[in-house]
C-alpha cells in the first residue's frame, strides 16, 4: 500500500536531529512554553514575515483565540465557506457567533469574493432573495452584527486575499486566513500567514508543517493584539500568573512539540520545493492520459503548499470509478469533503439544505484527492497515475 502522507519517510530524515531535540526537552524540566517555544516563534515569525507569532495548542484554538481577541460573541456573524474542515466554522459557534456560510469558486475551492459581497448586502437588508442566510426570522436575521470574515486556503492555497482584505476594508470587516493547510505557501509576495490580519495555522501531523501531536500559531503584526492573544492563551492572564484580567482558554504549546517543529522548519522550504516537483509530475502525467480530470490550478505568481493533491471526476459515479481502480491497485485516496458544513447536523439550528450552496455540493460529490507529500518519487507518482 502507497501511503497516502509519508511521514515515516520524513521521519527517517530527521531522527537523529528530532530524538536531540526532544531528548534536550525532557532533560530541561521545561514542559509548557519556556525558550525553546520562544525559539519556534520567533522563526516561525521571520519565516512568515510578520512581526508577532503566538503558538498555541491546536489549529482550532488558533482561530477561537483569534476571535476572542477581536471580542466576538453572542449577537455578531462572521462569514466563512462550507467547503472546509469543521474547525473553520466550529470555531465562530464557540465563541457564541454566528457563521453566515458562502459559497465557494470551483477553480480554487476557496472562498468566492463575488459571493461575499452579495452574502454582506444581502445580510445587511435581511434580503434572504440575493444571497442564502439562516433560514431564521428577518427580525432576528437583522439582528446580527456583521463583524469579519474567516476565508479558508484549502488544499494549500491561498484564497484571494487582495479582494477580500479591500472588501473587507469597505464593509468595516476584519479578516482571519485560516492558513492550516496552506502554511508554507506564497502569494502576492508574501507567506500565508501574512496575507490578512490575522493569520492561523495548524501544526496536526498531516499538515505541510507539522508536529507529532496537535499545534497551532496565530500570526500577526499588531503588537497590542499579540500581547491580547498571549493573555487569551493562559485563562486570561494579567500582569503574574494569579491575575486574571479577561475570559482565556489553555492554549499553550507544549515545548515537546516545539522542539519536533523546530527541527522540521529547518527543511520545510525543501519539502515545500519538493511538494512543487510532486504536483508538476502529477499535473503532467495526468494531462497525457487525455482522461476528462481536471487538475488543481495555481494562479500567476502563487506557490500552493500542496496540502492535498484534489481532482475534479465528471461525475460521482466516474469519482467512484476512479477509486475503486486505485484501491485495486493499492492507492489511498480521500474525499475532502463529502459534506458541506451547511448540511451537518452540528449547523441544523441555522436551517440551511442541500442546494444552498452548489458549488460545494457539486465539488463534495466529484472531488478526490491523491497521496501527496514531498518523499513520492517519479516512479511512484507515474504508478499512481497509471492506475487511474
Amino acid at each position: 500500500m502507497i501511503p497516502f502522507i509519508d511521514l515515516k519517510a520524513q521521519y527517517n530524515r530527521i531522527a537523529g536531529p528530532v530524538e536531540a531535540a526532544v531528548l534536550d526537552v525532557m532533560r530541561s524540566g521545561t514542559f509548557i512554553l519556556g525558550p525553546v517555544v520562544q525559539q519556534l516563534e520567533e522563526r516561525l515569525a521571520a519565516f512568515a514575515g510578520t512581526r508577532h507569532c503566538v503558538s498555541c495548542a491546536s489549529g482550532t484554538d488558533a482561530l477561537v483565540m483569534a476571535l476572542m481577541a477581536k471580542g466576538i460573541g453572542p449577537g455578531d456573524a462572521v462569514f466563512t465557506v462550507p467547503f472546509t474542515f469543521m474547525a473553520s466554522a466550529e470555531a465562530i459557534v464557540t465563541v457564541g457567533a454566528t457563521p453566515i456560510f458562502v459559497d465557494i469558486e470551483p477553480g480554487s475551492f476557496n472562498l468566492d469574493p463575488a459571493a461575499l459581497e452579495r452574502a454582506v448586502a444581502a445580510l445587511a437588508a435581511g434580503d434572504t432573495e440575493s444571497h442564502v442566510l439562516p433560514r431564521w426570522p428577518v427580525d432576528r436575521l437583522k439582528a446580527l452584527r456583521p463583524r469579519g470574515i474567516i476565508a479558508v486556503d484549502l488544499f494549500g492555497l491561498p484564497a484571494d486575499y487582495t479582494a477580500l482584505n479591500a472588501m473587507a476594508a469597505r464593509h468595516d470587516l476584519f479578516v482571519i486566513e485560516d492558513a492550516a493547510q496552506s502554511f508554507g505557501a506564497t502569494a502576492q509576495n508574501k507567506r500565508a500567514g501574512s496575507l490578512a490580519e490575522i493569520g492561523c495555522t495548524s501544526f496536526f501531523p498531516a499538515k505541510p508543517l507539522g508536529c507529532f501531536g496537535d499545534g497551532g500559531a496565530i500570526f500577526c503584526d499588531d503588537p497590542e493584539l499579540d500581547k491580547l492573544l498571549r493573555s487569551i492563551r493562559v485563562h486570561g492572564q494579567g500582569g503574574h500568573k494569579y491575575e486574571n484580567v479577561r475570559m482565556g482558554i489553555t492554549g499553550r504549546l507544549d515545548a515537546v512539540q516545539a522542539a519536533v517543529l523546530n527541527v522540521k522548519l529547518d527543511i520545510f522550504e525543501d519539502e515545500i520545493a519538493a511538494r512543487q516537483r510532486v504536483a508538476a509530475r502529477y499535473d503532467a502525467q495526468i494531462v497525457a492520459t487525455g482522461l476528462p480530470l481536471i487538475t488543481p490550478p495555481i494562479p500567476q505568481g502563487v506557490i500552493s503548499a500542496w496540502a492535498q493533491y484534489t481532482l475534479v471526476a465528471e461525475s460521482p459515479d466516474a469519482r467512484t470509478a476512479y477509486q475503486a481502480r486505485l484501491a485495486e491497485h493499492g492507492v489511498p485516496t480521500m474525499v475532502y469533503y463529502p459534506k458541506g458544513l451547511h448540511e451537518q447536523l452540528a449547523f441544523a439550528d441555522l436551517g440551511y439544505a442541500r442546494g444552498d450552496f452548489p458549488v460545494t455540493e457539486a465539488m463534495g460529490d466529484r472531488v478526490f484527492s491523491l497521496p501527496m507529500h514531498p518523499y513520492l518519487d517519479d516512479a511512484t507518482i507515474d504508478s499512481i497515475v497509471a492506475s487511474l
